[in-house]
């Protein structure tokens, strides 16, 4: 009973929260007057992905990291699938110019160059790690530069009732914390369930904990597309699997060197190869219904290769 009790509230807290977290983000990009995309990429991006970072992190200290990489690989995946595809048929997505220009082809790049580096030896040093930093740093410093660039022809736009900076700051941390803990309920819940039907153990963590850590995301972005933000819907998507590499794995393996796998490997070829061909109907300026869908059923058959492997 305490099981669906914690599943109940935790889908609650997620959805109430994400509506406040969007509500903030999209009041701080009118307030700064730059991009949604940017808040997106960059404060959705970072507090969605803070309970992987947080999970890594205590991996890494404890080092017991070795499956840090199928699980941010994992989560990308869930992400680019799942997370834009649902997203894609709540409402079609119109594409921002940058983002596909910029930011989804970086996302790529970091996946490809994660896979250069697993590869040889199954393992990532620490400085391989310091090498992802630096390009999450670089990352970082050209997504603002650029965005400060454009921000004054944003400000010179019909300016709308802007949000009081302490309600702000109040929808932000209020909204992620819902989301957090949320997320944390609902996958406590989940598993409880799961075990009273006598799912495995190996079944669950394949299935309700890959899925739970990307709950924030999948949430933020079902609720930024109905409500026709799809700057921060994909941005999160797209902002959230550049930190998921470059930043959770980076800081992990300075740490303590990660070793990976050999399966990681193919789920990183899975990774580059998702990006590749869903980037097409994307390019077009629009995600639409059909391919969103499509997005998420090859993620049903994803999840099947892995409950199979």
């Amino acid at each position: 009973m305490l099981s669906f009790i914690m599943l109940i509230v935790g889908f609650a807290l997620l959805v109430w929260g994400a509506d406040k977290f969007v509500a903030g983000a999209s009041a701080l990009a009118r307030r700064l007057g730059v991009s949604p995309l940017l808040v997106g990429l960059t404060i959705v991006a970072f507090g969605t992905s803070a309970p992987e970072l947080a999970v890594s992190l205590t991996a890494a200290l404890q080092g017991a990291n070795e499956i840090a990489v199928g699980n941010v690989v994992g989560s990308n995946i869930f992400n680019l699938l799942v997370v834009a595809g649902l997203s894609a048929v709540v409402c079609p997505l119109v594409m921002d110019r940058t983002l596909l220009r910029r930011d989804w082809p970086l996302s790529l790049l970091a996946a490809i160059v994660l896979c250069a580096m697993i590869a040889p030896d199954l393992t990532i040093s620490r400085v391989e790690g310091v090498i992802l930093l630096v390009f999450f740093a670089l990352t970082l410093f050209f997504q603002i530069r650029a965005a400060l660039k454009n921000r004054n022809s944003l400000e010179a736009e019909e300016e709308e009732a802007l949000m009081p900076p302490l309600m702000i700051g109040v929808n932000i941390v209020l909204g992620l914390a819902c989301i957090i803990i949320g997320g944390q309920l609902a996958v406590n819940g989940a598993t409880g369930i799961a075990r009273m039907f006598g799912l495995s153990e190996t079944l669950i963590g394949l299935t309700i904990v890959a899925i739970g850590t990307s709950l924030p995301e999948l949430v933020t972005s079902l609720v930024a597309a109905r409500k026709g933000q799809n700057e921060i819907a994909m941005g999160n998507v797209i902002g959230s699997n550049i930190f998921n590499i470059l930043l959770i794995l980076g800081v992990s393996s300075v740490i303590t060197p990660i070793p990976v796998l050999s399966t990681s490997i193919i789920d990183c070829l899975v990774l580059i190869g998702i990006s590749i061909v869903f980037y097409l109907p994307a390019r077009k300026g629009r995600l639409g219904r059909v391919p969103g869908a499509i997005m998420a059923l090859t993620y049903v058959v994803y999840t099947a290769y892995l409950i199979m492997r």
